[in-house]
């Protein structure tokens, strides 16, 4: 006779818990995704860069209108603590120094992709969709593509955009402002260190 066998998914407070009990080694880069634990890839410079470039050219076209976050954990649900790349969300006039990221007040996630666009692509996004994250790109480093994720649903998003180095991109929020699609992935520019 076959025993049944179930896994056990992990809370967020339990994640939390056993971060602050020292189970996990501080060097390591982890995510609860549906209640499992993932060790996320390791970041390479070109990764790297782009994380800092998003970041850079975000604080300067969108100061005092929305704030930036980078490869900062997220909680959006009790069994769900990603670490978006780049995350863009409202400020709060009010407390401008103490605003959260949450899903209320998040206007895009960014996902670096060299090693893990299968995992960001097929796990990560269609969780955002269903937890209503509004927009979502993903930097496909490999393919030099930019994919755009729009109007969330339970089913995932309903536009998705393939955009190559040649296009320019806007968020929904912020139409008036694009951004060349190439500078995003640091496509045919020199990295030197």
């Amino acid at each position: 006779m076959l025993a049944e066998v179930q896994s056990r998914r992990f809370t967020v407070e339990e994640f939390y818990r056993m971060a602050e009990a020292g189970v996990f080694g501080p060097e390591e880069r982890l995510e609860l995704i549906e209640g499992e634990i993932f060790e996320m890839s390791p970041i390479g410079d070109r990764h790297m860069l782009c994380v800092d470039h998003a970041a850079e050219l975000f604080f300067e076209a969108f100061k005092g209108r929305a704030k930036v976050r980078t490869q900062g954990s997220f909680r959006l649900n009790i069994h769900n603590v990603p670490q978006p790349d780049v995350v863009l969300f409202k400020p709060n006039a009010e407390y401008p120094t103490t605003t959260r990221a949450n899903r209320e007040n998040c206007f895009l996630f960014i996902e670096v992709s060299d090693s893990s666009l299968r995992f960001d692509t097929n796990v990560k996004v269609p969780i955002y969709a269903k937890t209503g994250i509004p927009e979502v790109w993903v930097e496909d480093l490999k393919d030099d593509l930019l994919i755009v994720y729009r109007d969330p649903s339970s089913e995932g998003y309903k536009t998705k955009l393939s955009l190559t180095p040649d296009d320019s991109v806007s968020l929904s929020a912020f139409p008036e402002t694009s951004f060349p699609v190439r500078e995003l992935l640091l496509n045919g520019l020199p990295i030197v260190d």
